[in-house]
């Protein structure tokens, strides 16, 4: 992802009222196990670096598929063709898997799961085109969901349906500021839903989500689309004790997936992302090197997270936010 100042958004705004959060303690939320989500990060960092093209990226695909069917998921494999800013063209996957599927009201939970080709933050210009292990940028975010898919195969929703969507090929970017070079599955999919006429409520993104003493302020383009999702979100975490983590910061815009969710697709998404404060890149220092590896994750970070969204979709079943 990049920083963006405004480059191509539509003209229109998400205008919903704020809520707030109603805590109530009969509504039965299971435990997220951060533990689960930190083996499921270390399972796709094993796999190798998952770049559009590469064995890894083919081994991994058909791990992610086995585990959302083994949690009882619907899963959809949707294929489309990546063509990257540098004239290559590679087989992709958009990975879905939703849970009670006919269920009216839908939430989404997204992350990407493909690593990028080019180590370009490195000093060391010979290893610019290292690909990069992507144990937070990428892994992380998949790595909750996996762990919310095991807790959503465990013990069902009732009234909501739920989506977890992996975007492929979002890491293939052109360090140019031209956002269309960037996050090809989710343009893809937010012109071409894996269901006819899809709609959902809203979407939450995951980028950059395991590092150790993260941030994550309230990104620009996540208050003009969805203000509504990131008073939610941002409740739930202070219920939880978790202000220093979901700081209250208004943050400066990124093209990530959620622009293109919230410009195509018309779906109201946040981005949840880590913006160390005083970061000369604006993202955490291993971002785009090779140090994006499992030293880069801290298990509580990716627990913290997985929490908030687990009473999230919980709360959401029962009608308490």
């Amino acid at each position: 992802m990049t920083i963006n100042r405004r480059t191509g958004l539509p003209l229109f705004v998400a205008m919903v009222a704020l809520n707030s959060c109603k805590w109530d303690k009969s509504v039965k939320v299971p435990d997220f196990d951060q533990a689960v989500a930190h083996a499921a990060v270390r399972s796709q960092v094993q796999f190798g670096p998952r770049v559009p093209g590469s064995d890894a990226h083919s081994r991994c695909k058909e791990w992610l598929i086995g585990e959302f069917k083994n949690h009882g998921a619907t899963v959809t494999d949707q294929d489309f063709k990546a063509k990257t800013f540098d004239g290559k063209e590679f087989d992709a996957h958009n990975i879905i898997a939703s849970y009670n599927i006919r269920a009216r009201q839908r939430i989404i939970i997204a992350s990407h799961w493909d690593s990028r080709p080019f180590s370009d933050q490195e000093q060391d210009t010979s290893l610019h085109h290292t690909p990069v292990s992507g144990a937070d940028d990428g892994a992380s975010g998949v790595g909750i969901i996996l762990a919310l898919s095991n807790l959503l195969g465990k013990q069902p929703l009732e009234k909501i349906g739920v989506d977890l969507v992996l975007f492929d090929a979002e890491d293939y970017g052109a360090n140019n500021g031209e956002m269309e070079t960037w996050c090809l599955g989710s343009q893809y999919w937010s012109k071409n839903p894996h269901v006819a006429d899809y709609k959902a409520d809203y979407g939450i993104l995951l980028d950059m989500v395991g590092g150790a003493n993260p941030s994550f302020n309230k990104e620009e383009y996540s208050l003009y689309f969805a203000p509504r999702v990131v008073e939610k979100v941002w409740k739930i975490a202070h219920g939880e004790g978790l202000d220093k983590v979901f700081v209250n910061i208004n943050g400066t815009g990124l093209v990530d997936d959620h622009i293109f969710v919230n410009r195509d697709a018309h779906i109201p998404m946040i981005d949840i992302i880590n913006r160390p404060p005083g970061s000369k890149t604006g993202f955490v220092t291993h971002w785009h090197t090779q140090k994006d590896d499992m030293n880069a994750i801290d298990p509580n970070t990716l627990g913290a997270v997985g929490r908030v969204l687990t009473k999230l979709l919980y709360w959401e079943d029962k009608d308490k936010i």
